[in-house]
């Protein structure tokens, strides 16, 4: 799932290629903008559907708030404090054909990054204290890719709703449309060539989308054509809690420690 590559869409690289690296050791056998605005573009009267909906994605200046996402592979879930340059996010990925589950937590601050990680459902798993693991990105073979705070749209709604070639305001604060994920900026937002699997179906996605009474984007649901072996899937991202939500804070003492080699070999494969 993201506006921002640092975020969402790199975790779910970062998650895939810990899968792959847990079942290859024998132990179990974020995208630009959305377009320009500026911060007051939600007291401007919207010139369509389309800009007033686009007004309504987070931007930073909202205050925390907590998000959960959900596409064909995960379920992510977190908070995100933009005054702090932060995200906390959990994603879990249902059991595989070896019945593993792998449960991913990353929490980023400026250009600090921790991490927690949990396999579960066989023996000889790799196992990690459950306490958040500080990462040296200087030590990951992909650093420029690993998670980093680069905007407050985790879920990639901007980019999304940018890609729109319809949008009709059905009434207050509920929207609904057609999305071309095919290209840009959308296609990022997806998991790796299902943009390019989709073909013609990509350029004609539902969508529906709502905004809270606070002006602020509620939810945008994607209707997800299915495509060779996958199914026709809901890609789900819903923003709640702003200005309410804790703000996020550096982990210290016992509930954090140093990353041992052996998640640098995790995440490394």
């Amino acid at each position: 799932m993201t506006q921002a590559m640092g975020g969402t869409g790199t975790i779910r690289r970062m998650v895939g290629a810990v899968a792959v690296a847990v079942a290859a050791s024998a132990l179990l056998g974020g995208c630009g903008p959305a377009g320009d605005r500026t911060d007051g573009a939600a007291d401007t009267p919207a010139t369509s559907p389309k800009d007033a909906l686009l007004a309504t994605v987070p931007q930073g200046t909202e205050g925390a708030f907590r998000f959960t996402g959900r596409d064909a592979s995960s379920t992510l879930s977190g908070r995100v404090d933009p005054a702090s340059k932060a995200f906390e996010m959990v994603t879990l990925m249902p059991a595989d054909s070896d019945g593993v589950t792998t449960k991913l937590s990353f929490l980023v601050m400026d250009d600090k990054l921790w991490l927690k990680a949990k396999f579960t459902g066989r023996p000889g798993l790799p196992r990690f204290p459950d306490k958040w693991m500080e990462l040296d990105r200087s030590r990951l073979k992909d650093a420029a890719g690993a998670p980093s705070y680069d905007g407050a749209d985790l879920g990639n709604a901007g980019p999304l709703i940018q890609a729109a070639t319809s949008v009709q305001e059905q009434g207050p604060g509920r929207y609904a449309g057609v999305i071309d994920v095919t290209g840009g900026e959308a296609a990022k937002a997806l998991e790796d060539g299902e943009a390019a699997a989709l073909g013609e179906a990509g350029r004609q996605v539902p969508f529906t989308a709502v905004v809270g009474p606070d002006q602020h984007l509620a939810s945008l649901t994607l209707k997800m054509p299915a495509v060779g072996k996958r199914k026709a899937y809901d890609y789900v991202v819903s923003y709640v809690g702003y200005g309410s939500t804790p703000k996020i804070t550096r982990p210290t003492g016992s509930k954090a420690t140093k990353a041992p080699a052996t998640a640098y070999e995790l995440l490394n494969g």
